[in-house]
């Protein structure tokens, strides 16, 4: 399957060792795989059995990662139980894999909250700032993930200053935002690894600059947690959400919204759910204690309490259970030294061939963006003949490699895009 993206679009215990006591372990970037032995050039990472036979040299994981086998063992271990009345223990799950996430982000567990996907984090962070009520500037660049882009114009029209940074030669310069940040700024949102060409932006600068000037700052991190090394703790940002379809092997529906603690006392609660509440006391049903109220609620005072609704996927946390686990293991080091041969063969045979690759040569995340023109038309012929998913857009297309990729897959797909000639790309 050749992915269109015109629009913005092993039984369950088996690595459950991999995080028991985690939430004991002092914080610290995800470093566990740091001493496992590097794989044989131009090699796999995975294991026998991580994942199926793929139908297609898959290069697409930055649309949506396959599912390893282990974590599909882990959901119809789940689903197993439901379907049998057994009891499935979603609390030692879930606390799992915040403890998980958050070793991976150097964050606390309890600065995390489920959110549906990273646009509903996005969404919940405006909404608690007050916008569009409160005015005063939001700045914003068009590396952003495309889909914020219909959001921020929203914002504009009823009334925020929107500020758009735009990108040169594939970059952004933090001296743009320390240009564009003013004192009436109130929210600067970007993402830490641009979903269009993979740029990774300088997230501590940035939120210095943001800080001297009474400013918050949002990170997009859905291609950056588990491909590139990540410390939001150290870099000071105040809120950062991802989904876990893609670089944590998770599915659809759920994902992670971080906020720093000292944040959450000046934030305008967004929405009101049960799950926001540490106790709840009724007055209205038989042998209840009497009372003033309808209830008595008293929320918690982390960010599941600001920001949670209602119930969420215990599928997708079953998922997370081994992938989280896995991650740690491997390591994002490792991850990241993994693909750089892919990255380095692609800026190098792609322009040879006549492609004009948009990626800065110095990124070192997960995307390899190229421009040209009707590449959907152009190109979904050749690679689907020669099996080969990538991501293609209307006048781009884009190679995700992971860490179950090969420099053989990548020497697949060299062979099988058409040359082109310097003057159409």
């Amino acid at each position: 399957m050749i992915q269109r993206t015109d629009s913005p679009r092993m039984p369950i215990l088996s690595r459950r060792t991999v995080l028991r006591g985690s939430a004991l372990v002092p914080l610290a970037p995800a470093m566990a795989g740091s001493a496992l032995a590097a794989p044989a050039a131009g090699g796999s990472l995975a294991r026998p059995g991580d994942f199926a036979t793929l139908s297609k040299v898959y290069l697409d994981s930055g649309t949506m990662h396959p599912v390893p086998l282990p974590a599909k063992a882990s959901l119809d271990a789940y689903l197993q139980a439901r379907a049998e009345g057994r009891s499935w223990s979603s609390h030692d799950v879930e606390t799992r894999i915040k403890a998980a996430f958050g070793r991976l982000v150097n964050v606390a567990p309890s600065d995390l909250a489920f959110v549906q996907s990273t646009t509903a984090g996005e969404q919940l962070v405006v909404d608690a700032l007050d916008l569009p009520a409160r005015k005063g500037s939001v700045v914003t660049d068009t590396l952003h993930f495309f889909g914020s882009f219909w959001l921020y114009e929203q914002l504009g029209r009823q009334g925020v200053d929107v500020r758009w940074i735009r990108p040169v030669d594939g970059r952004i310069d933090p001296a743009a935002y320390e240009k564009a940040i003013g004192p009436d700024t109130r929210l600067v949102s970007l993402s830490a690894v641009s979903t269009y060409n993979g740029f990774e932006h300088d997230l501590k600068r940035i939120c210095e600059i943001a800080h001297a000037r009474g400013a918050m700052v949002y990170a997009d991190i859905i291609h950056a947690a588990g491909t590139v090394p990540l410390d939001l703790t150290a870099s000071g940002v105040d809120f950062a959400a991802t989904a876990s379809y893609k670089w944590l092997m998770g599915d659809f529906g759920l994902g992670f919204l971080y906020v720093r603690p000292d944040r959450l006392a000046g934030l305008k609660r967004p929405q009101y759910g049960y799950y926001q509440l540490d106790g709840f006391t009724p007055h209205v049903y038989p042998f209840d204690t009497p009372g003033d109220t309808i209830a008595d609620v008293t929320p918690r005072a982390d960010a599941e309490g600001m920001f949670a609704m209602g119930t969420h996927s215990h599928g997708v946390m079953a998922q997370l259970d081994w992938s989280l686990a896995r991650l740690l293991e491997l390591g994002v080091d490792n991850i990241t030294a993994h693909r750089q041969p892919m990255l380095r063969r692609l800026h190098e045979a792609l322009p040879a061939k006549g492609y004009t690759v948009v990626t800065p040569p110095e990124c070192r995340s997960p995307l390899l963006t190229c421009v040209l023109p009707d590449a959907y038309k152009r190109l979904s012929e050749p690679l689907e003949k020669a099996g080969i998913a990538i991501t293609l857009s209307r006048n781009r297309f884009r190679v995700c490699p992971s860490w179950f990729n090969t420099m053989d897959d990548i020497e697949r797909l060299i062979d099988a895009l058409p040359a082109q000639s310097p003057a159409v790309s």
